[in-house]
């Protein structure tokens, strides 16, 4: 089995990322001759080698991730494809965010972010997105528009080298996934998967109702100074055949930043983390039982959410254990989680301005 490492590479290892360039080596046969080496002794990798070698350098990409961060979240829409509609404005925000390690067995890697708000001398925590992390999966959770989610399957072989990653929201239920590969070509490396499609950012989720998912391609690079998620999002009107309403351009920057409360961070993480690994697991299981699940809700899903994170508010403060809690969980994910998913027109939340902007 493939050896790893469980620790985050320092900031000043992060140049070695490039590796002198670990892309595998075409050949024929079993080893390639990498270094020549004087004297007639040459300095031989086997094809498991450059696969151990290219597993360990997107871990330590993935790994990059972690930390403590200046986070600006910036979206522009870019170009309009409906008549009459015109460009939003350009939405800018930021905050701090503590990224920790929720688990990592080595070609599985759990991140959880942790939004630090409010003053120095009040901080409050917000339990933000997780991201996970699956080496050469053989399927990934997948949105399907209105609220559902369905698994799909990756071929054998379309699996070599690939590390899935799925987003998880603030309750833990799922948000959306892809396929894709680290590479790094120019000096730079970044995980670039497919367009899949994603929920309504709660940005938009609460403030319009014209559109119904975003058709979206991530890009996580790692920089000098944190990493960066980049985003090419395609708004997606879901009415009939999908349709494109207006394109956007999102840039999501993390800069290595530690003035701002992070105990806060670590101390609400260490008061819940049993609890939200159970309701992790509560959500592992609604997973593993069902190839296709939505939630009943259109729209934003406030009513399952807001129950979870009131739950993790009373166990930090001691006003409830852990198990109690858990079971009011299980009732509330119970109440809003069904195989039974219909049509996607049943699924999606009304609307009152596409017909206006389709005349």
């Amino acid at each position: 089995m493939v050896s790893f490492r469980t620790s985050l590479i320092s900031t000043t290892a992060l140049p070695i990322l490039d590796l002198s360039g670990c892309a595998p080596v075409a050949t024929d046969s079993v080893t390639t001759t990498l270094v020549e080496a004087p004297t007639s002794v040459v300095v031989e990798t086997t094809d498991e080698a450059v696969s151990s070698a290219n597993f360990e350098q997107d871990r330590d990409a993935i790994l990059a991730m972690v930390g403590d961060y200046k986070v600006t979240f910036d979206f522009t829409e870019t170009v309009s494809f409906v008549e009459g509609y015109e460009l939003k404005e350009p939405k800018l925000s930021g905050g701090h965010e503590s990224v920790r390690i929720v688990e990592d067995r080595g070609d599985y890697i759990s991140l959880q972010h942790l939004l630090v708000v409010g003053s120095d001398e009040s901080p409050y925590v917000v339990k933000h997105w997780r991201q996970d992390w699956q080496y050469e999966p053989a399927r990934v959770l997948t949105f399907i528009g209105g609220n559902a989610w369905e698994w799909k399957d990756v071929p054998a072989s379309e699996r070599a080298g690939t590390w899935s990653q799925t987003v998880y929201q603030v309750d833990d239920s799922p948000r959306y996934g892809a396929v894709g590969s680290w590479d790094y070509e120019d000096g730079i490396a970044e995980w670039t998967p497919p367009k899949e499609w994603r929920p309504l950012p709660r940005r938009d989720m609460t403030t319009r109702d014209d559109y119904h998912a975003v058709d979206a391609v991530n890009r996580h690079a790692i920089t000098p100074w944190g990493w960066v998620h980049e985003q090419d999002n395609s708004k997606l009107m879901l009415h009939d055949e999908p349709k494109v309403l207006v394109r956007e351009v999102g840039v999501n920057t993390y800069r290595k930043f530690d003035d701002y409360p992070v105990a806060a961070a670590d101390e609400y993480w260490a008061a819940t983390e049993t609890y939200w690994a159970g309701v992790r697991d509560e959500w592992n299981k609604v997973e593993a039982e069902h190839d296709r699940f939505a939630i009943s809700i259109e729209g934003e899903t406030t009513a399952l959410y807001m129950p979870l994170l009131m739950l993790a508010s009373e166990v930090k403060s001691g006003e409830k254990e852990v198990e109690p809690a858990l079971a009011e969980v299980r009732d509330v994910i119970a109440e809003f989680v069904t195989p039974e998913i219909g049509t996607l027109a049943d699924r999606l939340r009304p609307t009152t301005t596409l017909a206006s902007l389709e005349e």
